[in-house]
This record gives structure tokens, C-alpha cells and sequence, in this order.
């Protein structure tokens, strides 16, 4: 018997939800008076971290340790195991992370190895997080799929598409025909389609994974304010240094506006050199709060199992059923954010750079 994606995604979630049901407080772990935390359960599962979490049975973590790599003008370069932290319980090297404060979840440098006090500075952190890990794991699945796709291509290029080609070929002609080429211009659409592809398949595969909540996927990638922000850059610098003189005297002389709103006070340049940074801007928290804010719902609803199951073991049960009903409908709506995210971040990186390409009228 065959099942769909769709069905598969259905029964993880189902076993995801009662797994953790049958650990009601132990799995999302105790607030300060031992009651479950709900607010500690959702952001400790969209936050960055240092050990891929898997699981808790009866109060002990089970995580897969990351490399850690700090480096100091005093201590040098050091490179370990984030499981060295005991979970962020000991120091190592003079290294812990922080608990509270502007820096908690992050590794400050610590007196000693067995001062529960840090000092105030933080090493240079170039760590292998689990966002970090999570992109590296997407990108390894890309070049998987793009290799194998581009090589049948070459081997067969009169053979129409079969097995995973078949799938990735439509959403290649969807990004190249239906966002690209119509926003750009099909005289210099073409140069911008490496960039263009590599960004749309990039945030939608990171997006897929990141509702996958079994190792090595479930990492929060997009909903990362440094991950979209790092998009938005590589997007800012497609932008502008792409634009051509048309693009540039739009901006610092605009033509047919009154000469009041250039000078004395250059009212019209102040706020084109405005809308170059809020384009970036606006991409990078478009896509934060969206993926963001559907992993708080999702990590909400199942939210109800625990709040249920401090009522009454048998009360915690019954609301296993209306948690997994609920989390299916929002898995099943990001699913459709994911690709939707994707879509509007390439669409509008697309149009920014057809207005900075664009020849004069």
C-alpha cells in the first residue's frame, strides 16, 4: 500500500504528539514552581541552540552535541562539544552560556570552570548552532537534488523529465516563467535566474523541514531574524549593484518632480535612499514573523496536551486528540505558508531588481 506525503506528515505528527503526551512534564519541562512552562516550551523549541534537543525522559536530556568553536585573544581558538555544557549546567574552558540577561542561550566567557558567574564579555562565536547545522543539512539536500537533476538534463536532454526531475522541472518553470522573467524583463532575466532559483528553493526546502519535527530536521531556519537578514542582504547588494545610471538618478535626481522637493532640502533623495535600506528591511521581517509566528501556533495547540494532562492523566489524553487535530490543520496550512513565503520573498526580490535593470523610458 502507498501513502501520500501528505499521510506520512499525518502520522509523524500523530506519534510526535503521543510521545510527548504520555511524558506530559517531563517532555516540555517544568516552570519555576515544577508546573509546566508553556511560554519555555515554545521559545526554547523556535530559539537557536548549541545541541540538537531530542527528547526528555523523567527529567534527563537527550540531545545531539554540536561542535562549538570560540575564540578569544586570551584563550586562542578552542574547538569541542557543546555536550562539555552538561547543557548549559558547567563550564568548560573558561566558556558557559549564559541564562540570563541580554545574553542568555549565548556562550560568554566564564571566570573559571566552576563559577556560576560569568564576566561580561563574549568570545568571537563562530559555533556550529542547530540553525547552522539545520541550513548546511537544506543545502546538502539541494545540491543532492540539483546535481541529480542538472546531470539528467545533460545525459538526457531530448527524454522527457522522470522521477525527481519530474517534480522539481514545473516549480523551476513556475519561478523562471511566472516570477522571474514577467519581473525583471526577458532581455536580463537571465543572469539573475542562479540567484533567483537558489533563493526560492532555499527559504521553501528550510521552511518543508522546519515542520518536520524529528532530527535532523525541525530546525527554526527562517525563523531566524539573522537567517532572513542574511537573505535580505544578499538580495540588497542583487539590488544595487545591479542598478544601472537610470536606477541611480531616479533616486539622487529624480526627474519631472518640482525642484522645491530637491533642493535646498532634498526631500525626494532623503526618502529614495530610504526605501533602498526598508526594502531589505521589510523582506527580512516578512519572512521572520511568518514562520515564526506558525511554529508559536503549532507549538501552541500542542500546548493543550500538557495544560490538559495537569487536570488529569485521562483529561491529557482527550486533549491529545484535539491537539493533533488542530496541529494536522496548521501543519497542513504552513505547509502552504512555506511555499507561499518562499514565492513572495523571490517575487519581490524580482521586482526590485527589474526597477533597478530597467532602461529609461
Amino acid at each position: 500500500m502507498k501513502y501520500s506525503g501528505n499521510k506520512y506528515r499525518v502520522l509523524f505528527i500523530t506519534v510526535f504528539a503521543i510521545t510527548i503526551a504520555m511524558h506530559p512534564v517531563s517532555a516540555a519541562g517544568p516552570g519555576a514552581d515544577g508546573e509546566f512552562d508553556p511560554g519555555s516550551f515554545i521559545f526554547d523549541h523556535i530559539a537557536d541552540a548549541y545541541d540538537w534537543h531530542l527528547f526528555d525522559i523523567n527529567g534527563k536530556h537527550y540531545s545531539v552535541p554540536l561542535p562549538v568553536i570560540v575564540y578569544t585573544r586570551e584563550k586562542g581558538l578552542n574547538i569541542f562539544m557543546s555536550d562539555k555544557f552538561d547543557h548549559g549546567h558547567k563550564a568548560y574552558r573558561g566558556f558557559r552560556i549564559e541564562h540570563e540577561g541580554p545574553n542568555k542561550g549565548k556562550i560568554v566567557v566564564a571566570l573559571d570552570d566552576h563559577t556560576t558567574q560569568p564576566d561580561k564579555s563574549r568570545p568571537l562565536d563562530l559555533s556550529m548552532t542547530k540553525n547552522v547545522t539545520g541550513m548546511l543539512f537544506a543545502a546538502a539536500i539541494m545540491m543532492a537534488i540539483f546535481l541529480t537533476v542538472g546531470n539528467r538534463y545533460r545525459q538526457n536532454p531530448m527524454k522527457p523529465p522522470k522521477g525527481i526531475q519530474s517534480l522539481f522541472e514545473p516549480l523551476m518553470l513556475f519561478v523562471i516563467d511566472d516570477i522571474v522573467k514577467p519581473a525583471i524583463g526577458e532581455k536580463k532575466y537571465i543572469r539573475f535566474l542562479p540567484y533567483t532559483l537558489t533563493l526560492f528553493f532555499f527559504i521553501w526546502i528550510n521552511n518543508m523541514l522546519g515542520l518536520i519535527p524529528f532530527f535532523p530536521m525541525g530546525a527554526n531556519v527562517t525563523g531566524n531574524i539573522s537567517v532572513t537578514a542574511g537573505l535580505a542582504l544578499t538580495s540588497f547588494l542583487a539590488i544595487n549593484l545591479s542598478g544601472n545610471k537610470h536606477y541611480w538618478q531616479h533616486i539622487f535626481n529624480t526627474p519631472n518632480v518640482p525642484v522645491f522637493l530637491k533642493l535646498p532640502i532634498p526631500i525626494m533623495p532623503v526618502i529614495e535612499l530610504v526605501g533602498i535600506f526598508t526594502k531589505p528591511f521589510v523582506l527580512a521581517i516578512r519572512l521572520f514573523a511568518n514562520i515564526t509566528a506558525g511554529h508559536i501556533i503549532t507549538m501552541g495547540f500542542f500546548c493543550l496536551i500538557f495544560i490538559f494532562a495537569q487536570v488529569s492523566r485521562s483529561f491529557g489524553y482527550g486533549g491529545t486528540v484535539l491537539a493533533v487535530g488542530f496541529g494536522v490543520f496548521i501543519t497542513f496550512l504552513e505547509m502552504l505558508v512555506a511555499l507561499i513565503q518562499a514565492y513572495v520573498f523571490t517575487l519581490l526580490t524580482s521586482l526590485f531588481i527589474g526597477a533597478a535593470v530597467e532602461d529609461a523610458h
